[in-house]
């Protein structure tokens, strides 16, 4: 006997069907302006930059028609099990592909900021780099869509790569700058490029854990979940912030995770860069940057101001965030001789230490 799909199993079917379809059509739109921002660096093509950052409105429009028929879908089949799994999977998706195409718009951003600086390209590493993370993306899609849960699990797995790939990239900018081979604005822009096209593999990776829920029903560790994260930020993440995060992480506590962000960011002042040195600090990983460069910054639990104007950058602050007032002189900013500027690092640093053993503590008692 042939069996014959009901009415509503068949109506069923054509819904989920078509929300693969424009899914995969968001996905392509995505990984076309990628693979533009790829050809902008390597053809130096500031024409093509234009168009990835005009182009990223019919990515907009694609993932606001997709959370309509998500809605719809919801409303009209009433979903369950498996198929209210799809939904929710549909809607998580979208979400992320519309985060790749603001990625790709701003890589075309800092392209056309950087072809107004004579400055040296390490086009080859970008370029590496966005080829590991671009495959990623497609494979995300393709597991999603075959609901493929060994596929999503590969993909996962090869992100690792990219971090380790992004890490040694933006190492060797540090060197390029200190070396004056390219100047601080650049190191700015170059990193930001870096980081969006790990962020591409960020995205994939979560693309590919909703895969995993729609497939096996569970979901698997959140990349926030991993420990208390606490963001230290001041005005250029060049003195107290930066002396935050180094005190912070030679406490070599698994339970946090520890970052720094500027308003503003600013190379290390040479009297701060040999004051954390006297300390037994490695300078040599301290890359001033700002607050948007802080990776999964959604997932920090507290932000510590040493600065009254970093408090301007959190003016709403979520229900869940911690905000904490260490605002303390900048000794950077010292006026004096050798003496009195060490005086001025030694106060601040003391302050900050004693501040942090007191959080870290409260923390591990609550």
């Amino acid at each position: 006997m042939i069996y014959v799909p009901t009415h509503y199993e068949a109506s069923l079917e054509r819904d989920i069907e078509r929300l693969r379809s424009k899914i995969s059509e968001m996905s392509a739109l995505a990984e076309r302006a990628l693979q533009d921002c790829v050809k902008v660096i390597t053809g130096n093509n500031r024409q093509l930059a234009y168009a990835v950052i005009l182009r990223d409105q019919f990515i907009d429009e694609k993932e606001k028609e997709i959370d309509q028929l998500c809605l719809e879908f919801l409303v009209r089949q009433q979903p369950v099990a498996g198929h209210l799994r799809f939904a929710y999977s549909a809607i998580k998706i979208n979400l992320e592909l519309e985060r790749v195409g603001d990625y790709a718009e701003s890589i075309a951003r800092q392209f056309i900021k950087l072809s107004q600086l004579p400055v040296f390209l390490p086009k080859e590493r970008i370029i590496e780099l966005a080829n590991l993370s671009i495959p990623m993306l497609h494979d995300a899609i393709k597991a999603f869509v075959q609901q493929d849960a060994e596929l999503a699990r590969k993909t996962i797995e090869s992100g690792d790569k990219v971090d380790l790939l992004k890490s040694k990239l933006n190492e060797d900018l540090v060197a390029l700058c200190r070396e004056n081979k390219i100047a601080f604005e650049a190191l700015n822009a170059l990193m930001m490029i870096n980081r969006r096209f790990e962020r591409v593999s960020d995205q994939a990776r979560n693309i590919c854990m909703e895969v995993l829920y729609l497939c096996t029903g569970e979901y698997s560790k959140h990349p926030g979940a991993d420990g208390f994260r606490v963001l230290f930020v001041d005005e250029h993440n060049s003195c107290r912030s930066q002396m935050a995060e180094s005190i912070a992480s030679s406490l070599n506590n698994p339970k946090f995770i520890f970052a720094s962000a500027g308003l503003d960011p600013r190379p290390l002042p040479p009297e701060t860069d040999a004051f954390l040195k006297s300390k037994g600090f490695d300078t040599t990983h301290l890359v001033p940057k700002a607050i948007h460069q802080v990776p999964n910054l959604d997932h920090y639990h507290v932000i510590v101001a040493l600065s009254p104007e970093a408090k301007k950058a959190f003016p709403q602050r979520p229900r869940k965030l911690i905000y904490i007032d260490w605002s303390v002189p900048d000794p950077s900013a010292t006026q004096g001789d050798a003496e009195q500027i060490q005086k001025a690092h030694e106060a601040t640093f003391e302050f900050i230490k004693n501040q942090i053993r007191d959080l870290i503590q409260a923390i591990l008692d609550n």
